[in-house]
């Protein structure tokens, strides 16, 4: 009994040869426990869970070696346990995991967001980039909704390409006052962006490291409507200074409208207003207003929340018609808002 004793165990063990290494069991880090207690001698040996069958033999002539180096233990258990595999990554076959955060030289980004589409998202978006740049702001606006486009339409920029410059850096057109970028701008306006998460994830980000966008001090991002692969990388790799958010009055729109709010909450990223859009009709003859997709939820869902409601944008024929995206309405927008005045 007297070498009942731990030492004298790792001693054995450790001259007992890995037959998955030219190492011994203690070196190669096969075993994950070894304990001497009441008389009884345990040992734990880590290995691939699917060579546990064909080691049966192994870790029976390891418990025979250990039995005879303690003839007078009560007993010896030698037990293969399942090796804890690191979890793989997820894939990431563009490397966005890798790309580091990045630094724009822009004052203030702003992400224009919506829960769902057809909510008048793009049309706000351009509406407050002309609306600064009217206000003296360097404006540039980003068109991120990869999957549909629509600011060259919106600042009547449709077939027009982008060019190089010294830097390799993309340049961005000028409409309006505004500095204009999008993924529109380099593929055929029929053509659909049929592309998973992870390329619209690197698209994004391809379009803020790549694109000059020296002297803009107000950055408008028009982000695809929902809660996925394209806010994610606005919100890890951006430092963006909030999300404004557009919704209709509808309680549909509403639902999707509070995910995205939940979503910007969750990735540490201020929501700096709500925007009430299609918050009532107006007869193009009489002038008559009708609440055809109701009306005043979004101003209510902002102060419950304790959220900034930036105004009510009508839908209005000229609206439509001028493309001037509500002018009106986004003067009053940008006025009464502390948002805006501080970019």
């Amino acid at each position: 009994m007297t070498r009942l004793n731990k030492d004298f165990l790792l001693k054995i063990l450790k001259e007992i040869e890995n037959p998955l290494h030219e190492s011994d069991l203690l070196e190669s880090g096969m075993v994950e426990h070894a304990d001497i207690s009441d008389g009884q001698v345990t040992i734990l040996l880590k290995v691939d869970r699917s060579l546990g069958a064909q080691l049966e033999d192994f870790r029976q002539n390891v418990e025979n070696e250990v039995r005879r180096a303690f003839p007078d233990a009560k007993s010896v258990s030698v037990i293969l346990t399942a090796e804890k595999v690191p979890p793989k990554e997820a894939p990431d076959p563009h490397g966005m995991n890798k790309n580091p955060p990045l630094s724009l030289p822009v004052k203030n980004i702003i992400a224009v967001a919506s829960g769902k589409g057809g909510v008048g998202k793009s049309t706000v978006a351009a509406g407050l980039a002309v609306e600064l740049a009217k206000h003296g702001h360097a404006v540039g606006l980003l068109d991120a909704d990869i999957y549909g486009p629509s600011i060259p339409h919106l600042m009547n920029l449709q077939g027009q390409k982008p060019e190089l410059n010294d830097k390799k850096q993309l340049i961005p057109l000028i409409s309006k006052g505004v500095s204009v970028m999008s993924i529109g701008f380099m593929v055929e306006e029929d053509t659909p962006m049929i592309w998973r998460g992870p390329m619209v994830q690197s698209a994004i980000y391809q379009m803020l490291r790549d694109v000059d966008w020296t002297g803009i001090d107000t950055l408008i991002v028009d982000l695809p409507p929902g809660t996925g692969d394209a806010q994610l990388t606005m919100a890890q790799k951006v430092p963006l200074t909030g999300a404004v958010i557009v919704s209709t009055p509808q309680d549909l729109a509403l639902i999707d409208a509070r995910k995205a709010i939940e979503m910007f909450n969750k990735t540490n990223v201020p929501v700096l207003g709500l925007i009430e859009n299609m918050s009532t009709y107006i007869c193009e003859n009489c002038g008559h207003e009708a609440h055809i997709f109701d009306h005043g939820h979004v101003k209510t869902e902002a102060e419950k929340r304790g959220i900034p409601f930036l105004g009510e944008i009508p839908l209005d024929m000229k609206i439509r018609d001028s493309k001037e995206y509500a002018a009106d309405f986004m003067q009053n927008i940008v006025k009464r808002s502390q948002v805006f005045s501080k970019t």
